[in-house]
């Protein structure tokens, strides 16, 4: 465990400093600089660097690190990246406020998404956590699910900032009664505590994990997008049949065990597509960033239709 928290650690400090000096590289239109969110939800990305589908496309894409969305989102918002990968939660109250960016892939679909509590706190149900508190990234896709779950459950408990790196921490120091945290502090929070750990779904939320560009790479380096989306759709295919190199590319980009991974993955629907009803989902996603406060109230929301560009997942032929 020491270990896989360890390269985490060291993961996020490398990204901050790739960050800090990430420009994407506009003389070369064949080339991406890619925000990855260090979680399997993006498996794609990893897969297609392993199994040579970039260079099989055509593209040479330049991968930056990231522990949430959030950041993510403000390093493309920025121009420090031509693409980036982040939950729909962030991604719709960034595009309130950055309407120059673009939805255009939805990498996968994951239904895996679960409030973990302890048991030795008497919890062992979603009404146990009846005012009690949960740690989460306040914004994200996991702050939502445990909104939903316990607003579906007609249940009031308190929701605390915690970020996703001191999971484990706040769980295992008895900081926080429960947590809501996407993949992989979700494993790594249920493997620390083990036995004690309490798993509970609820609710009627599956995070759709989205890939957004900026306008301007949209219009400099449409080929190279249309080449990357290609890729991660040949990856795509082989975490659905979760090949051994799927897993073992996965398993050495998130830190997380293969045998892991092995249960892990089949949450996930790795379809590379632009649901019809997305739109509405980063609607209803936006008005609940509303009562939050990490969108204003008195925000106009975008037509999340215009901000949706499936140019370079469905090119003309």
């Amino acid at each position: 465990m020491t270990r896989l928290l360890t390269a985490v650690f060291a993961l996020i400090i490398l990204s901050a400093s790739a960050v800090a000096c990430a420009t994407p590289d506009n003389s070369d239109p064949k080339t991406l600089t890619v925000g990855f969110v260090v979680d399997p939800s993006w498996a794609q990305i990893p897969v297609a660097e392993r199994e040579g589908y970039f260079d099989k496309h055509g593209v040479k894409v330049k991968v930056v690190a990231f522990p949430s969305g959030i950041e993510a989102l403000q390093a493309l918002a920025a121009h420090q990246l031509d693409v980036t990968t982040a939950a729909d939660v962030p991604t719709a109250a960034t595009l309130t406020r950055s309407p120059s960016l673009r939805v255009i892939g939805d990498g996968s679909r994951w239904q895996g998404s679960r409030i973990v509590a302890r048991r030795s706190a008497g919890i062992t149900s979603t009404e146990n956590l009846a005012g009690r508190s949960i740690g989460t990234p306040l914004g994200t896709s996991a702050a939502y699910f445990a909104s939903n779950a316990l607003s579906d459950s007609k249940i009031d408990a308190k929701l605390t900032q915690v970020a996703p790196q001191a999971m484990v921490t706040a769980a295992t120091q008895h900081n926080v009664d429960a947590v809501s945290i996407f993949q992989p502090y979700q494993a790594q929070v249920v493997a620390a505590l083990g036995g004690d750990a309490v798993e509970l779904s609820g609710g009627t939320y599956n995070q759709h994990s989205l890939y957004l560009t900026t306008d301007t790479s949209a219009a400099r380096k449409s080929e190279a997008l249309t080449a990357f989306l290609a890729a991660l759709g040949d990856a795509g295919t082989q975490l659905t049949q979760r090949s051994a190199p799927a897993v073992s590319a996965v398993a050495e980009a998130t830190q997380l065990d293969p045998g892991l991974l092995e249960k892990i993955l089949p949450e996930f629907d790795f379809t590379m597509q632009l649901p019809p009803d997305l739109p509405d989902t980063l609607t209803t996603l936006a008005n609940w960033g509303k009562t939050q406060g990490s969108i204003e109230s008195s925000t106009q929301l975008p037509n999340y239709g215009d901000l949706i560009d499936g140019t370079f997942l469905n090119p003309a032929k």
